[in-house]
């Protein structure tokens, strides 16, 4: 199977993998011709692995956490400000240079509708 460090493994098949080394565990007889496929090795990178999920699903939380943090201000602060708005309106007018200094425009500077007679 070809390597792909960009990919995650499927969960199914590293809880296979799980399963295979509380095998590999249970064999005493086994004695590989390389070091790093020795038990307490593969027992090592399962223990890592562990740890980096745990360390990972933390870190997932925390910045979730965040997010809904920076969405709550968010909302704050928009709410607050169209609070402004309503006073500055109330306070100053729909004409009010200080009304369009807000980004609103002027009442005014609106073209009224124009209708349109039907054409039969």
């Amino acid at each position: 199977m070809a390597k792909s460090d960009a990919k995650r493994i499927d969960p199914k098949v590293l809880q296979s993998d799980e399963a295979a080394l509380d095998a590999l565990k249970a064999i005493p007889t086994y004695t590989p011709m390389k070091a790093e496929l020795s038990t307490a090795t593969v027992g090592t990178l399962a223990e890592t692995l562990q740890t980096l999920h745990t360390a990972e699903t933390q870190a997932e939380a925390a910045f979730n956490a965040a997010r809904d943090n920076a969405v709550a201000a968010e909302w704050a602060f928009h709410e607050a400000l169209l609070g402004v708005k309503d006073q500055v309106r109330a306070q100053f007018g729909v004409n009010s240079n200080e009304y369009q200094a807000l980004g609103l425009k002027k009442k005014m500077e609106r073209k009224p509708p124009v209708r349109t007679p039907k054409t039969q």
